[in-house]
This record gives C-alpha cells, structure tokens and sequence, in this order.
C-alpha cells in the first residue's frame, strides 16, 4: 500500500512539474427536463445555474474531475383547466468526472476544441415548494460534450442523460436531461 501510494505521489508531482494540471473556476447556466410523458400536459425546462470548478490533469487526453453547487428548474405545464402547473426547482451538489481529447495539439496552444464525455453524480440538497422526501438524495449520469479554449478563458457544453429515476414515489417524473453551458479562466499550476 505505502508503494502504491508513493508511486501516485511520484507521478502526480511529475504531472505538476510539467505544467499538465489547470485549476478552471467556472460559472453557468443549464436546462432540464425530465423523460416520463405526462399524458395530460407537458414538462418545460427553465434556466438554472451553476457555479464551481474544475481541474483538468494532463496534456493530449486528460482527466477532469469537477464540483458544482447547481440550480435546476423545470416547469410542469397541464392541459387541464382544473389543474395548476407545477414547477421543480432543485439544488444540489454536481461531480462531474470527464475524460477528454486536445484536438489541436498540446494543452498551452492559444486556441483549442477539446471533445469529452464521463459520469457525473448529482446529490440533491433542496427541493423548492415540494416535498424533498419524494425525490432521490442521489442520481448517477452520463454525458458527452466540448469545451473551445481561446487564451485562458473556456467554454464547456455538456447534453448529461440520467441513469436513475428522479424519484420512485408517486411524484414519478422519470429521468432528467440536462444541458451544461460553463463559461470560465483557466489557470495552470
């Protein structure tokens, strides 16, 4: 255990070395829907929010764990008269983990597109005007998108597709997509 552990800290100080690790504080905004068809109206995504960072490690392909305190908010509207719309407005924790490839050659290039994809996992913290006991504390996804770097700021666009319902109870809404847009600096270390 004490080798594996010294070998990850020998290869982690080579990568902070080479100047391979950059910090990215970013900010957003993301819409949500959720895949069940409520057969009696329709589900709407609102804008929601992000904001966090990330840190990316490597040079050509890279790893990028993440965490974002995130707002997502989407409005139920109904076709019946009788009947209010409803709006689920949800916060919580965002661990995004991507996996991603330079297109344009090395990672301090003034210009680059970079696809990606990974697993996020979302834990919910707040649930605006309903009863946080009928949705899931924890939801697992996966996502695929690019981020454009020009000089030290970025772009990230992720489309995420939920792997675990939203909730279980009667206030089944199936499962949620979601689109990240994140806009920040980044800073090499």
């Amino acid at each position: 255990m004490r080798y594996l552990l010294l070998i990850g800290c020998m290869a982690l100080n080579a990568t902070i070395c080479m100047g391979q690790i950059k910090i990215k504080p970013a900010l957003g905004i993301n819409f949500t829907d959720f895949s069940k068809d409520p057969g009696t109206g329709q589900y709407k995504s609102q804008v929601g929010y992000q904001i966090g960072g990330s840190v990316a490690i490597g040079g050509k392909w890279y790893l990028e764990p993440g965490i974002y305190w995130t707002h997502k908010s989407t409005e139920y509207q109904t076709n019946q008269s009788n009947a209010q719309d409803i709006e689920y407005k949800m916060s919580g924790i965002r661990i995004p983990v991507a996996v991603g490839y330079n297109l344009l050659g090395k990672v301090k290039k003034l210009v680059n597109v970079r696809p990606m994809a990974g697993v996020s996992a979302f834990f919910l913290t707040g649930v605006d005007d309903l009863d946080k006991a009928s949705f899931k504390t924890a939801t697992w996804g996966l996502f695929a998108g690019a981020g454009a770097d020009i000089f030290n700021l970025f772009m990230d666009v992720q489309y995420e597709w939920s792997l675990s319902k939203v909730s279980d109870t009667q206030v089944d809404v199936g499962n949620a997509r979601s689109l990240f847009i994140n806009v920040g600096m980044r800073f090499g270390l």
